[in-house]
């Protein structure tokens, strides 16, 4: 298993490379808010406890994908070598109770670096984030309190 930056061709905002032969999985740290969607899925893949957390060959290419497809924040990506690449699905806004709103779809986020083009995000609604427009998790360090269950855009 091997870490590497992102390869030609991958968008630099996908992260660190963790490869195996049949899927390359990408992780953003500074994405990342620890909603363990991946660990909960496929522990043998994501285990925060080992190094490197990610072991990419731990399953099958098309488990990995599915799991890395639950990441409401755009942290984890994957390329699949023999297979379809990840896909945006319809434009979706869940409003999280005390929390960011997860936001899917084919988006287009203006970040500090410039534009990002992605498939999943999850963005600050606190304010205090200093990983705007991105949460970084500080909201539960501060207390933040705001209503939330709602699915906009949810068919």
């Amino acid at each position: 298993m091997t870490q590497l930056p992102p390869e030609p061709g991958v968008p630099a905002h996908w992260g660190r490379a963790y490869t195996a032969p049949d899927v390359t999985v990408y992780y953003d740290a500074r994405r990342c808010i620890h909603f363990a969607a991946c660990v909960r899925g496929l522990p043998q893949v994501f285990n925060p406890d080992a190094r490197p957390w990610i072991q990419a060959g731990a399953a099958t290419a098309v488990e990995v994908a599915e799991v890395v497809r639950r990441c409401p924040t755009g942290a984890l990506h994957y390329v699949l070598r023999d297979g379809p690449a990840e896909q945006s699905e319809p434009a979706t806004v869940d409003v999280r109770e005390n929390g960011p709103n997860f936001v899917r779809g084919d988006l287009t986020v203006s970040a500090p670096g410039g534009m990002v083009r992605d498939t999943r995000v999850a963005l600050c609604r606190c304010g205090a984030s200093s990983n705007k427009p991105y949460c970084d998790g500080t909201h539960r360090q501060i207390g933040f309190q705001a209503p939330g269950g709602e699915k906009l855009n949810r068919s």
